[in-house]
This record gives structure tokens, C-alpha cells and sequence, in this order.
């Protein structure tokens, strides 16, 4: 996986994002391409928005307990996996709109760098270390551009 902390590599995945269109068709799954790209936010949003209400201890402990190592391990998803109920987007979204708001958390992140991020709690799996965090971005992101084949 990249290192969306580092300038090349958050570099490299903004390359693969700018072959976007909002044409671009998905390879599998039910996304349109503006959806994807909303999905994607979702992460974002939990991290830096007070936007999605926080799991409650038993729903939290159901996440890190059987959810975590999937969502942060170094195994990649699986074409069509299941998503959380907060990730499904089904209304259509404004394509540059989304695009934007994707470009400028990545932005946010790479300058906060990984010291901000280590031992940060997250959303639903308690305290991260930065790679984890890293590994959490990166693995989501490269799974949706390779499902819209970028």
C-alpha cells in the first residue's frame, strides 16, 4: 500500500484519482463513480467531522473485535464485500464536488503526517497507530480506483 503520508505517494494516488471521470464506469459492484467517490469521504468524514454518530460501547466493541484487522490489515478487500451502513451512499452526488472534498482530505491528512495520527482514536476501532491509520486510507482508496480501473 502507499504511504498517503508521504508527498510521492499521496502524489501517485492524486494522479489516479485526476484519471477520473464522471463517465468513468465501475469494473464491479453497484457505485457509480460519484458515489464511490462519496463513499470514500465517509472515512474522512469520522475522522474530521462530527458528522456521523459514534458506535456505542457494545457496537464498538463488535468492530474492533471482528472488524478492525480487516479494515487496517495489510490483506486487500475482496471484490463486492460488504460495507457498513454508514459507507452506503445511494443518492447521487455532484462528481467534482466529491472529487474535491476527497483531494482536499488527502491534503489534510498528508500535512497533519503521521505523528498526528499515531495512538489517534478513531471513529470505531479505538487508538490507531499511524500505520494502521495509513493502511485504513490506503488499502480503501486503492480498492475503489481499482474498481473504477485507475
Amino acid at each position: 500500500m502507499k504511504n498517503l503520508f508521504l508527498q510521492e505517494d499521496l502524489n501517485f494516488t492524486k494522479k489516479r484519482l485526476a484519471k477520473l471521470n464522471p463517465q468513468t464506469k465501475a469494473l464491479w459492484g453497484k457505485m457509480e463513480i460519484s458515489q464511490m467517490l462519496a463513499h470514500c469521504n465517509v472515512a474522512y468524514e469520522m475522522t474530521f467531522e462530527d458528522k456521523h454518530p459514534k458506535p456505542n460501547s457494545f457496537k464498538k466493541f463488535l468492530l474492533k473485535t471482528f472488524v478492525k484487522n480487516a479494515v487496517v490489515g495489510p490483506k486487500p478487500y475482496k471484490k463486492n464485500s460488504r460495507t457498513a451502513p454508514e459507507f452506503i451512499i445511494t443518492e447521487s452526488k455532484n462528481f467534482e464536488e466529491e472529487k474535491n472534498r476527497l483531494l482536499s482530505y488527502l491534503d489534510k491528512t498528508q500535512k497533519l503526517g503521521e505523528t498526528y495520527f499515531n495512538n489517534k482514536e478513531s471513529h470505531s476501532f479505538g487508538k490507531l497507530s499511524s500505520k494502521e491509520w495509513n493502511m485504513m486510507f490506503s488499502k480503501h482508496l486503492d480498492h475503489h480506483l481499482t474498481q473504477f480501473g485507475v
